[in-house]
């Protein structure tokens, strides 16, 4: 099968994985702003092995978000294999494995950034998602856990058919707070020569223009810069083309705000976890306290239609 990412243009700006936030209606959006790449929410190994009718939901994407990327989490290599299969089937792009995750829940359960500190395992994991499916497989991973460093990590697994790798500048004792640290990365340029992404506190045009020079990476993973302003791809591609880029205005951030929804709408049976993208969206705005408390509340789009047009 085709590896899209030797097709894309760089620098790559990517919307990067993260969990209860990059469903199908948000990574829409995205990329109707430019996002190159796509990542799902994370998603269960175990589950799509066995066939959690929960998990499977996430089997679901549209053709316009390709290239779309599913992100495994999980412990077991067999599951992987098994899961990556499903994920093929499904009509995804790429399948990317969790090495970053630092929730409480996930590192328990010997997943996410815990496998930094089973090298074999995590070597276990990748050969045998890659012998599994002929989708091209990327990871993601954080700058260090204890005394793993990334760079260690990629040293171990870099005879492997890895095609694209994204690094969080943080360690997964800072987990998201706390300046990133961009020397791991750096480090790691050294030992492969594949795509290579920088991820971690990029919320503006300004910082992507930044970390890309210091990393000398192919491209970025946008994540919470990208809450309640998806818009931010844009701006970086315009910053990064002519040095220059326009903020929205709150009439199209209301247009903005309604796609959303509406896609939503079509995705889901209720609108629970778009409130949290609302909250974003309105935040800055000068009423901003206000229009909370009402889009808190929100159950239709009808709601969400009445409120805005208030304000």
């Amino acid at each position: 099968m085709t590896n899209f990412w030797s097709k894309l243009n760089k620098p790559i700006i990517a919307l990067a994985p993260m969990a209860g936030i990059t469903d199908s209606s948000f990574r829409i959006v995205c990329k109707q702003f430019g996002a190159d790449v796509l990542y799902t929410e994370m998603v269960s190994a175990a589950g799509l092995t066995f066939e959690g009718a929960k998990t499977l939901r996430y089997l679901k994407h549209k053709k316009k978000e390709r290239p779309v990327v599913l992100q495994l989490f999980g412990s077991n290599p067999k599951q992987f294999a098994v899961a990556a299969k499903k994920v093929e089937k499904a009509g995804f792009s790429g399948i990317d494995i969790n090495f970053g995750c630092p929730a409480k829940k996930v590192v328990q359960n010997q997943s996410g950034c815990t496998l930094m500190d089973n090298l074999d395992n995590a070597y276990n994991i990748i050969k045998a998602t890659c012998d599994a499916t002929s989708l091209p497989v990327s990871i993601k991973l954080r700058r260090s856990k204890g005394k793993t460093t990334a760079s260690m990590l990629i040293e171990k697994v870099k005879d492997l058919p890895i095609k694209a790798i994204m690094i969080h500048g943080r360690s997964f004792e800072q987990a998201f707070a706390g300046d990133p640290e961009w020397d791991e990365i750096i480090k790691v340029r050294k030992i492969y020569k594949g795509i290579l992404l920088a991820n971690g506190g990029i919320y503006s045009p300004e910082d992507a223009k930044k970390v890309l020079a210091i990393t000398g990476a192919d491209g970025i993973g946008l994540a919470q810069g990208v809450w309640g302003s998806p818009w931010l791809f844009k701006q970086v591609k315009d910053y990064l083309k002519k040095d220059k880029y326009t903020n929205l205005n709150w009439k199209q951030i209301k247009k903005v705000i309604l796609k959303h929804a509406k896609l939503s709408v079509k995705d889901k049976d209720n609108l629970i976890e778009l409130r949290k993208h609302l909250l974003w969206y309105v935040k800055g705005h000068k009423q901003a306290k206000e229009l909370k408390k009402e889009l808190i509340h929100i159950t239709t789009l009808k709601d969400i239609k009445s409120i805005l047009k208030k304000y």
